[in-house]
């Protein structure tokens, strides 16, 4: 029987070189493309027959619009509403790519830890950016807590770059620790029940809490991925 680590194991599906590059698709690709996807289509086929009286898949994609906006909306203010292409594309990037890893025999690309690292990066370096653009240097005032007293300031300002710099590192680290322990954890469970057989009964119960568990843990990931999104948007634009 696999080893419950297994699951995580990226797998070159089809080898690909260029200018002495290596760009192989591997599942990894695969699934990452197939969370693209899925975002586009949920969004094309809600929005292609517009009506007053909205069916099933018009009301998600409203619902998940709102949800969105009003994530921004509450956290940015309405500044927030420009930067909602970008918050949006990382919510449903995040939150497809956890529910297709719930699907057996699939694979789970965010519990990559160099995955969601680059994306943790990539929103760091986006919110820098905008911080910079706004504020020129005045950004360099977020390291110094506005009404502190200049004498901290050998202390308090590499507090602040430490906090500020470890950002990508603990927005990467919180989705991929999560996503991997939880289908670890299935995995193990799944195995149990294999093992037991007949009497695996109450373990089969046990997984089928532990799934509904885990879409639960799925969409909140990404919620806490987003909302942490909008909170660093928030403070390069506001300077809090």
């Amino acid at each position: 029987m696999d080893s419950p680590l297994h699951q995580f194991e990226v797998k070159v599906l089809m080898p690909l070189h260029m200018a002495g590059f290596d760009i192989s698709i591997t599942n990894s690709a695969v699934y990452m493309g197939l969370a693209v996807f899925m975002t586009l289509l949920l969004f094309v086929a809600g929005t292609a027959k517009q009506s007053l009286v909205p069916g099933r898949l018009q009301c998600l994609v409203e619902m998940s619009y709102e949800f969105v906006a009003n994530m921004l909306k509450e956290n940015v203010g309405a500044e927030g509403k420009k930067y909602f292409p970008f918050v949006a594309s990382v919510f449903f990037f995040i939150l497809f790519g956890n529910l297709i890893g719930m699907i057996p025999y699939s694979f789970t690309f965010t519990s990559q830890l160099i995955l969601t690292f680059g994306l943790a990066s990539l929103v760091f370096v986006i919110v820098t950016v905008i911080g910079f653009i706004r504020h020129g240097v005045k950004f360099f005032k977020l390291f110094m807590p506005e009404g502190a007293p200049i004498l901290m300031a050998p202390i308090l300002i590499p507090i602040e770059l430490i906090s500020y710099l470890s950002r990508p590192v603990s927005l990467s680290v919180r989705l991929f620790a999560n996503m991997m322990a939880g289908h670890t954890m299935l995995k193990v469970f799944a195995m149990f029940t294999v093992l037991l057989g007949m009497y695996g009964v109450s373990t089969v119960l046990l997984n089928s809490v532990l799934i509904g568990f885990e879409v639960l843990v799925a969409f909140l990931q990404a919620y806490v991925f987003s909302i942490l999104t909008c909170l660093y948007l928030s403070d390069a634009i506001h300077m809090h």
